[in-house]
């Protein structure tokens, strides 16, 4: 936890925020080791960053006083990455790996590959999805998070959502054996479609080359969609 992140409602009131939350007050006393009067990197949710001192931390609060927020977040990357639903496990890392990265839009789609019982996974719930964002942002000293859609049919994401997404950005098929290599060193607005596991159909290929997508590679090597997804992202911005 490089930045411990503020919701509005753990500012109590101006100058003073108060942390009640397990998970942080855990992180602060086990890895941080922080004591009293020790001044630490904050961020509030949608806004700035800033330092705050730790005025004190026992078994079910912390509270700071807080200093000047004039820090902005990263900048996002540029890029809105539609993602074939990965396993429950990996989904939670790959979640946390992006939002680290700076996506700020995913969306989550259902693919032939695609497990329908994943779809029913606790890691879909809202809670569980908000706690993976929260823990990305924390690693990069982030504080705005990402928006995540799901969409469960595939045509339907094709034809009615895919051709307005695709508007003012480039659109990349990521898939082994598409002819053109990934590029670099993108600063225009993208649209990345990663499949899942075992990858596209080829009628899911066809259909989304049909509609604008070019079609990149990463080389010869199969890579899990976690890997693949981190080294797309290095590499393309």
């Amino acid at each position: 936890m490089n930045l411990i992140l503020l919701a509005p409602d753990d500012i109590a009131h101006q100058g003073l925020a108060r942390v009640t939350d397990p998970r942080r007050l855990r992180h602060l006393r086990e890895v941080h080791r922080a004591a009293p009067g020790d001044r630490l990197t904050l961020g509030v949710v949608g806004g700035a960053i800033g330092r705050g001192e730790l005025l004190t931390l026992g078994e079910r609060e912390a509270t700071f006083a807080l200093e000047a927020f004039d820090q902005a977040a990263p900048p996002a990357l540029p890029v809105h990455l539609v993602l074939a639903l990965p396993r429950p496990r990996m989904l939670a890392r790959t979640l946390e790996h992006v939002t680290t990265l700076g996506v700020k839009r995913i969306t989550l789609l259902h693919t032939r590959r695609v497990e329908k019982s994943y779809w029913m996974s606790p890691e879909l719930e809202a809670e569980k999805i908000h706690h993976h964002l929260v823990l990305g942002l924390e690693q990069a000293r982030d504080t705005r998070l990402p928006e995540v859609t799901l969409e469960k049919g595939f045509r339907p994401f094709m034809e009615d959502r895919l051709p307005g997404l695709l508007e003012g950005r480039r659109g990349l098929l990521a898939h082994p054996g598409m002819p053109n290599d990934c590029p670099r060193g993108l600063d225009e607005p993208t649209l990345l479609l990663v499949g899942p596991e075992g990858g596209f159909i080829p009628w899911e290929v066809e259909k989304l080359l049909a509609t604008g997508c070019e079609g990149i590679h990463l080389g010869p090597r199969i890579l899990r969609v976690e890997t693949a997804v981190t080294a797309l992202l290095a590499r393309l911005f």
